[in-house]
């Protein structure tokens, strides 16, 4: 049978300072609380990102305007220590809906003590995305990409948990 490329995996990992339970809550129903309104494919100016939890839910952006672009979909949903995300997005940054062609989003959350989690994001089977996959993985890779995207959810949980000082390095 033929061998299809595999595309390594991109793996970002960061350290909140909150359990389980409130890093996946954060994580999944305050979506849209740190999700950067730069990384948005509408063309309707930006309003905020919804995860719907449940599995099936919708993952998508809304505009201003009401306009709904869908990124993916919830393929597994295990509170508080993991969620898959189908993601929908080409290389070209349209929406495709054929599950075929869509990579994966997981999203564990090992605690690492009472009062830390650690949450690793693995975006993979990027192979799906075809053609311009290795072009995709180069973006989702980049510093603009996933590593800011859990810097500013690292931020944000860190944020809301102490004296609203925030902490330098």
């Amino acid at each position: 049978r033929m061998q299809s490329e595999t595309v390594a995996p991109v793996l970002k990992t960061v350290v909140v300072n909150a359990p389980r339970e409130r890093a996946f809550k954060i994580f999944t129903e305050f979506l849209g609380g740190w999700w950067p309104s730069t990384h948005h494919i509408g063309k309707q100016p930006y309003e905020t990102a919804i995860l719907e939890g449940r599995l099936g839910g919708r993952w998508y952006e809304r505009a201003t305007d009401g306009t709904v672009c869908e990124w993916g979909r919830v393929l597994a949903w295990e509170p508080p220590s993991r969620l898959v995300l189908s993601w929908h997005l080409q290389p070209d940054w349209q929406y495709d809906p054929d599950p075929a062609k869509a990579s994966e989003v997981e999203v564990r959350f090992i605690a690492e003590s009472g009062a830390s989690t650690r949450v690793e994001l693995e975006h993979r089977l990027l192979e799906r995305h075809g053609a311009g996959s290795d072009g995709m993985r180069t973006q989702v890779d980049s510093p603009g990409g996933w590593g800011k995207i859990v810097e500013l959810y690292q931020s944000f949980v860190n944020g809301r948990d102490a004296d609203g000082e925030t902490s330098g390095e």
